[in-house]
């Protein structure tokens, strides 16, 4: 029963927040501080755990394929760029984005609702939902795909130093391999997948804190629950997106 009604609130939050704003300029002002905060503000930690996730990556893929004679070196570099492009860089930046961003969203929207910010705008008739939800969802699906890019750069730098420091592939065949067999629709479902991905983060996280109910302690619960639930529904949208698109 707490479910259907939570799923009844949540589509009733996207349908109040796509309002149309009377101050365009004053949204757009909010938009682009939402997208530094959302993409400058995650970016150190996207650059080293792309750098690390991407390395290991390599040296895991050459660990099992040492020793093959049937598969050339430079299999290596298109391996990891496929992984990279299709799994890590989208899914995994995203689980840590919704740890960050997800968190960060909540608990900036529960202390607004906990110290009746958010009551205050709306009994000076301000729409609430599309002034304080929009802007966070707009910079999600701008700047979160913008960071898997990121990521999957970094990732297959870290993976092609890695390749050439376990010796199993030279920057020469792993850059053949880069290049080998490469299909545009793999940056298409990247693409796919982090606007995906960058929506339900941001929706869900705003959910949480918009209609958080309680003192401070909530606070931290709905942080925990927004994280929590992000990543679930991050998971269960790789899945579906995986069956469709491939």
């Amino acid at each position: 029963m707490r479910f259907l009604q939570d799923t009844g609130t949540y589509f009733l939050m996207l349908r109040r927040m796509v309002i149309k704003p009377d101050r365009i300029n004053m949204y757009w002002l909010e938009v682009l501080r939402q997208m530094t905060d959302i993409g400058f503000g995650s970016l150190i930690i996207v650059l080293l755990s792309s750098f690390f996730i991407g390395a290991v990556t390599a040296v895991q893929t050459a660990y099992q394929l040492a020793g093959t004679v049937l598969v050339p070196p430079y299999y290596l570099g298109l391996i990891v760029r496929n992984t990279t492009i299709l799994e890590l860089a989208p899914t995994f930046t995203c689980l840590i984005l919704a740890g960050k961003v997800g968190s960060n969203i909540a608990s900036e929207l529960g202390t607004m609702r906990i110290s009746e910010q958010i009551d205050a705008l709306e009994i000076m008739g301000v729409p609430t939902e599309t002034y304080l939800i929009l802007p966070r969802v707009i910079a999600s699906v701008i700047m979160i795909p913008a960071l898997v890019v990121v990521s999957a750069f970094v990732g297959i730098g870290g993976g092609m130093l890695a390749g050439s420091l376990t010796g199993y592939a030279s920057s020469t065949e792993f850059t053949y391999g880069l290049l080998a067999f490469f299909d545009p629709y793999d940056i298409t479902m990247m693409m796919i997948k982090a606007v995906t991905f960058g929506f339900l983060i941001s929706t869900i996280s705003c959910f949480k804190g918009f209609y958080i109910q309680g003192g401070s302690i909530e606070i931290g619960k709905a942080s925990t629950q927004a994280v929590v639930l992000s990543c679930i529904f991050v998971l269960l949208a790789d899945y579906i997106l995986a069956e469709l698109l491939l």
